[in-house]
């Protein structure tokens, strides 16, 4: 199976993300209670109020089930084909692959230099985190989750076909995702311009993953932000 192809399965997505995913458990090790309450907001709290539905409670239960789709996924694979092994040049070329659709989503938004996630975080260890978790989560909601709820949805209720759906599915999911920092205690004053500006961003994302798949989407959000977060500390 060529690069394209496995690249964006589910398999190594979950495999390239769990680095990001571990950097991002990791830092909140590191934080105060109150700074975890900052930084764990947006769309990671969303689901973990979920999973509380669930009788799934806690900090680390979000984490917890991520990790354990993990374990789910590669057992699959491994059941799936037992001769495939990884090749672990292509986490390395899925990295670099990142890094530029990162700078293509950042040259697209040059001009407006805003951040995909809420920047209520004080310190620079709590906007990197913000901008790790951001890449992971959000991605993990409103292009793995959405998109796929949604695509389902269009197609139970107006019966079109697998292409239209899912077009519709990215503009919807470009316009809830935009919407969603505007929410909250932590959310963003509204702004029709800044709605725009993550919409547009939403709806490259949305490309992204349906073409490219979760893993590499998730790293090119966390990438963008931190890209912007680098400058905004330089300015």
């Amino acid at each position: 199976m060529s690069y394209l192809l496995k690249s964006k399965t589910s398999f190594y997505s979950f495999l390239f993300t769990l680095p990001l995913f571990f950097l991002y458990e990791i830092n909140i090790l590191f934080l105060s209670w109150d700074d975890i309450l900052v930084v764990r907001n947006g769309a990671d709290f969303l689901m973990r109020n979920i999973l509380e539905s669930f009788d799934i409670y806690g900090l680390y239960g979000l984490g917890l089930v991520f990790f354990l789709g993990l374990l789910v996924t590669y057992i699959f694979f491994i059941k799936e084909d037992q001769q495939q092994e990884v090749n672990v040049n292509f986490l390395f070329i899925m990295l670099a692959e990142s890094m530029l659709w990162s700078l293509v989503l950042y040259f697209l938004l040059f001009k407006s230099m805003v951040l995909l996630m809420n920047p209520v975080g004080k310190t620079i260890l709590q906007q990197v985190t913000l901008a790790i978790g951001a890449g992971i989560y959000e991605e993990f909601l409103f292009r793995v989750l959405l998109i796929a709820g949604l695509s389902g949805i269009l197609g139970f209720v107006f019966m079109w076909d697998k292409t239209f759906k899912n077009i519709i599915a990215v503009v919807l999911s470009g316009g809830i995702f935009s919407a969603f920092h505007f929410m909250g205690e932590y959310g963003d004053f509204f702004s029709m311009e800044l709605f725009l500006i993550r919409f547009f961003a939403g709806l490259i994302l949305g490309v992204l993953y349906m073409y490219r798949g979760f893993g590499i989407t998730a790293y090119t959000h966390s990438i963008y932000d931190l890209i912007v977060l680098i400058r905004m500390t330089l300015i």
